[in-house]
C-alpha cells in the first residue's frame, strides 16, 4: 500500500462500495513496527497492545455477508443479518447459568455516547426465554442502572420490613405462578424482579472503583476523581472512558458475571464520534483505537496478574474493516469482504496469526477457505465447553443455534 498510494485503485474485478470509496489506494495512516516475541507488526496507534501481543491469536481472512452497518453488526451479535435471534451473550447464559445470584449472567457496557447499530438487538434473547437478555449498565453515568438506590421517599423503611415485603412477594409470585403452569413469559418477569431487588445489594459494590488503588487506574488510563465524560474525544480522554468500562468489566467478571460486552464507539452520526469514518480516518479513528488500546491491554494484563485469564476469554471484533482504497482523499468506505478480529486468554494459543489477506487488504488471499463468523462463534462456544451445533432451540419448527446451519472451529488458534 505504500508503494502504490495515490494511484487509481484497481481491483481487477467490479466493486460494489458502500458509499463508492475506490479512489486511490491509500496507505496506512500510521507506521507499523514489530511487536513482542512473535514479531507481530502493530499499527503505532495500537501500540499499547504490542505489550499483549504475545497472549493474542489474529484472524486476519474474515468475512462478513453484509457491508451494512445495522446487519454486520447483528451477524457478529447474533449470528444473523436479520434482527429477531439471540445475542451470542443469551446462547451462553442459556447454556450455563449463573455464577452469581446478585448480579445478571450478561452485563453490556455500552459507549457513553449512546449505542451502536440495532442497539438492544444486539443483546436481546429473541425467541429465547428473556431472562437471557443481556442488561445494560453505564457506569460513566451518575446512575449506571434505574432504579437502583430506594427512592428517599421510602427512608422510613428499614432493612427488616425491606425483606419481608421481598419474602410476601415471593409467595404471591409463586402462588401465581403456580395457576398458570408453563407460561416462560412469566417465568422470566418473575424471575428478572427478583434479580433486581438482589441486585441492590450487590450491584453498588460490584460497579464502584473507589476501592481500586491507583496503580490499576492508571493502567487502565482512568483519570481519578472524574465524573464527567466529554462530547469531543482524544486519546487520553478516549482512554479514560474505554478503561473504565473494561475495569468495570473485570469487576463483574471476578464477581462470576458469566458474559460481558464491551462496546466502543456508537451510532450517533456526525460529528463522527466512531469507527465509521468515510471522512477523515486519523481523526476519527485516531482517539478510538489508542484508547481502545490502552484499555484492552490493561484488561489483559490486569486477567493475567490476577489469575483469571486462563478461563477468561477475550474477543475482540468490528463488523466490518475498510477499504485499501480512500474516499474523499483521507476516508475510507467499508470493507465486508475482508478483516480483523482477535482473542485471547482461555484456551487460545497466543503469538499466532490465522488465515492472510491480500496484497491490498481486499479480499482473502485463499478466497475459497475464508473465515466465518460462525467458525469464531463456533470457536468460542467450544471453548466455553459447548459443541454449537448441540446448543439449540426449538423454533416455529426449526433447531436454531447461534451458528445455524454452518460453523467450523478454528483449531489452529487453540493451545
Amino acid at each position: 500500500m505504500v508503494k502504490h498510494h495515490g494511484q487509481p485503485s484497481d481491483f481487477g474485478e467490479p466493486v460494489e462500495a458502500f458509499q463508492d470509496g475506490l479512489g486511490p489506494w491509500l496507505k496506512p495512516i500510521w507506521d507499523f513496527q514489530p511487536y513482542g516475541a512473535c514479531g507481530k507488526p502493530l499499527s503505532e496507534v495500537v501500540a499499547p497492545l504490542g505489550d499483549v501481543v504475545d497472549r493474542l491469536a489474529f484472524i486476519h481472512n474474515l468475512v462478513s455477508s453484509s457491508g451494512v452497518h445495522s446487519a454486520a453488526t447483528l451477524l457478529q451479535t447474533t449470528g444473523f443479518v436479520l434482527p429477531g435471534f439471540p445475542g451470542a451473550g443469551c446462547w451462553v447464559s442459556y447454556a450455563l447459568g449463573s455464577l452469581n445470584d446478585n448480579l445478571p449472567t450478561y452485563v453490556v457496557l455500552p459507549d457513553h455516547r449512546g449505542f451502536a447499530s440495532n442497539g438492544v438487538k444486539n443483546w436481546d434473547a429473541g425467541f429465547l426465554p428473556s431472562q437471557y437478555s443481556g442488561t445494560v449498565i453505564q457506569p460513566l453515568h451518575p446512575q449506571p442502572l434505574a432504579d437502583l438506590q430506594p427512592h428517599s421517599v421510602g427512608s422510613f423503611a428499614s432493612a427488616a420490613a425491606d425483606a419481608e415485603v421481598r419474602a410476601t412477594l415471593a409467595a404471591l409470585n409463586q402462588r401465581h405462578r403456580d395457576q398458570r403452569v408453563g407460561d416462560q413469559s412469566l417465568d422470566a418477569r418473575i424471575q428478572s424482579y427478583e434479580l433486581a431487588a438482589r441486585m441492590q445489594l450487590a450491584a453498588p459494590a460490584a460497579l464502584s472503583l473507589e476501592d481500586e488503588p491507583e496503580h490499576i487506574l492508571r493502567l487502565y488510563g482512568i483519570q481519578p476523581g472524574r465524573v464527567d465524560w466529554p462530547r469531543e474525544i482524544n486519546a487520553a480522554e478516549e482512554a479514560h472512558l474505554f478503561g473504565t468500562r473494561c475495569l468495570t468489566a473485570r469487576r463483574l467478571l471476578e464477581r462470576g458475571v458469566r458474559f460481558v460486552q464491551v462496546w466502543s464507539g456508537n451510532d450517533n452520526g456526525f460529528p463522527r464520534r466512531n469507527w465509521d469514518s468515510h471522512e477523515d480516518v486519523q481523526r476519527d479513528h485516531g482517539p478510538l483505537a489508542r484508547g481502545m488500546a490502552v484499555g484492552a491491554a490493561a484488561l489483559i494484563k490486569d486477567l493475567a496478574q490476577r489469575g483469571m485469564l486462563d478461563d477468561t476469554l477475550v474477543i475482540w471484533t468490528t463488523e466490518f474493516g475498510r477499504m485499501p482504497s480512500s474516499q474523499g482523499g483521507t476516508g475510507r468506505d467499508h470493507n465486508p469482504f475482508v478483516f480483523t478480529n482477535w482473542l485471547c486468554g482461555g484456551g487460545i494459543k497466543g503469538g499466532v496469526t490465522h488465515g492472510e489477506s491480500d496484497q491490498w487488504g481486499y479480499k482473502p488471499l485463499d478466497r475459497s477457505r475464508p473465515t466465518q463468523v460462525h467458525d469464531v462463534h463456533a470457536t468460542v462456544l467450544r471453548l466455553l465447553g459447548l459443541d454449537h451445533t448441540q446448543l439449540t432451540w426449538r423454533h416455529n419448527g426449526i433447531d436454531r443455534r447461534l451458528t445455524d446451519v454452518h460453523g467450523h472451529v478454528i483449531d489452529a488458534i487453540l493451545s
